[in-house]
């Protein structure tokens, strides 16, 4: 589905570091179908991936030696600097305040009250993903954190989401903004080794669940976690970046 704006609160952007970014875009387009190219020469070595020609994420090179690659989820926001004091007043904290990202707008990250970190973007550089929803796209962002309840009051103060629970073996909410469903989130129980730590995960659509995951393999990558009664599957790039597939049905 094509898109040409994010509306304020809503997942807009996803990117991935990497310590080597011309093999981490051979993985990625030989697993989507991404076309990968330079953001230009003050983009200081960020890559665009586009599907069809519509932007799907970004891919940047790992500037902080030690800090191991992983993808962001970045949320639209009208005013990035208010939206950080906003984050501040609700118990966040900013890893990287407000600043111009080339081609892409004004962003700043951050880490909300129980440990997961976010991105803000404000887009006066460009609309985000233009693309959400089939496969090699967006389609689905999740939020994984042992307080369920203290980040219900921190997205919902910063992004005026409500939320839902759905019911099962392990209960699952449902992010909601204005009654549409925009996200998830699931409590890390004493199923998760205690080291895991409190984060968003991307997850990208497939059609075809067994043979991307064959892909993610064969491309050097690896499989997580795939549960057999769900279409879904938590994947990692070869140099650890972690990022989900999610299947229609």
């Amino acid at each position: 589905m094509e898109i040409s704006a994010h509306p304020p609160g809503t997942p807009a952007w996803t990117d991935v570091t990497s310590p080597d970014t011309a093999a981490s875009a051979a993985f990625y387009s030989g697993l989507f179908g991404w076309e990968v190219r330079s953001g230009g020469p003050a983009a200081g070595g960020y890559r665009i991936c586009t599907l069809r020609g519509a932007p799907v994420a970004g891919l940047g090179p790992q500037f902080e030696p030690g800090v191991p690659p992983f993808w962001t989820t970045y949320f639209a926001v009208t005013d990035v600097g208010s939206a950080t004091e906003d984050v501040r007043a609700a118990g966040g904290e900013v890893l990287m305040a407000p600043r111009d990202a080339p081609g892409q707008g004004r962003v700043a990250v951050l880490v909300d009250p129980t440990g997961a970190v976010l991105a803000l973007r404000e887009p006066t550089g460009g609309s985000g993903a233009g693309l959400v929803a089939e496969p090699g796209a967006p389609v689905w962002h999740e939020l994984a954190t042992r307080d369920p309840d203290k980040a219900r009051g921190f997205y919902g103060r910063v992004f005026g989401w409500a939320s839902t629970v759905h019911p099962g073996p392990v209960d699952y909410t449902e992010w909601l903004l204005g009654g549409r469903g925009i996200g998830g989130m699931l409590r890390l129980d004493d199923s998760w080794a205690p080291e895991v730590p409190a984060h968003w995960l991307d997850y990208f659509a497939v059609d075809d669940l067994p043979r991307a995951t064959a892909r993610v393999v064969e491309l050097g990558g690896g499989i997580t976690a795939a549960p057999p009664d769900r279409p879904v599957a938590v994947a990692h790039d070869p140099f650890g970046a972690h990022f989900g597939l999610l299947a229609p049905g």
